[in-house]
């Protein structure tokens, strides 16, 4: 069995050591970390060659070209960098609990290799110097894990970190156009085409500090949205056009006739009349996993408050 972690870097030399060492101090030791860095212009290259050199398991794979193309497009280049059975994603500034491979792929042993398939499981929210602030960060912030697609198509649960995906997933994976983030799309493809499964353990610290590119919410961050109201708005109504338009690429998979229908309906729901956006609201359950955000996305849908077609 080959498994491939990926890691992508950016400026991470406060953090990365400390990752990387959680990775080589699993119980599931038989791995290849692929590490591509996205432009650093701190210690992170030196760092990652420094480990490359003490273990051969570990691989900077652009070392002579590091260039700058963003986080999903980095990791889809991880993914078709070469094929493994199952692949993990990893971010530089987390720390991995030492079962956490073990685990995973325990899970994902269960399931037929030729549907596709991703594994996540739950995590800690933990500050820079890893004092837990959320034991379980789904039950925090979203109530419940998501495994089915009508769930995953407004609201994504699924943090990349955690996420293990298996070759036949990786193989539908075939461009970065109108993705949101990556570990969404797969968690929609997973669910839309074969198995999107939930271990309810945490399996890693989720570090938190000022230079996340995305990160669990705050009370200091929703404060933000909230005395801002008509950014909210717009926030709100990007997210919801954003998540339409990543929705669109699952029409190109092969698709049962009850998912393509369910797919359809989510990304033209906003060019329908109003009697017909309600008849889709009801007939499909449309909805957010916390019932003020259901109300909001309802809301917004029914009335078309604030939108602006693009």
């Amino acid at each position: 069995m080959k498994v491939n972690i990926l890691m992508s870097t950016y400026n991470g030399e406060d953090f990365l050591a400390e990752q990387i060492e959680s990775i080589q101090a699993q119980t599931f030791e038989n791995w290849q970390l692929l590490i591509r860095d996205d432009g650093s212009s701190d210690r992170t290259p030196e760092i990652i060659e420094n480990y490359q050199k003490k273990d051969q398991r570990i691989r900077f794979i652009n070392a002579d070209k590091r260039e700058n193309v963003g986080v999903v497009e980095n990791f889809f280049t991880l993914v078709k960098y070469e094929t493994a059975d199952y692949y993990f994603f990893s971010d530089q500034d987390d720390v991995w609990l030492k079962d956490k491979l073990e685990v995973t792929l325990e899970e994902a042993g269960k399931y037929d290799r030729s549907a596709p398939l991703a594994v996540y499981t739950d995590l800690k929210t933990v500050n820079r110097d890893l004092a837990v602030l959320q034991e379980s960060m789904i039950k925090a912030q979203s109530g419940h894990a998501n495994t089915d697609l009508l769930s995953e198509l407004t609201e994504n649960t699924v943090t990349g970190g955690t996420m293990l995906i298996n070759q036949c997933l990786a193989e539908k994976w075939q461009h970065c156009r109108q993705l949101l983030m990556h570990d969404w799309y797969l968690a929609l493809m997973a669910s839309a085409s074969g198995h999107l499964v939930y271990l309810d353990k945490a399996t890693e610290l989720y570090r938190q500090h000022d230079n996340n590119v995305l990160g669990a919410r705050t009370w200091s961050k929703r404060l933000k949205n909230w005395l801002r109201p008509h950014k909210l708005l717009e926030k709100y109504w990007r997210l919801i056009t954003a998540s339409q338009k990543q929705a669109e690429n699952l029409l190109d998979l092969d698709l049962s006739d009850e998912n393509r229908d369910l797919v359809k309906a989510y990304v033209h729901l906003l060019d329908n009349p109003f009697s017909e956006r309600l008849k889709l609201l009801r007939s499909y359950g449309f909805r957010k996993n916390r019932a003020f955000h259901t109300f909001v996305f309802r809301t917004l849908i029914i009335t078309k408050f604030g939108y602006r077609r693009k």
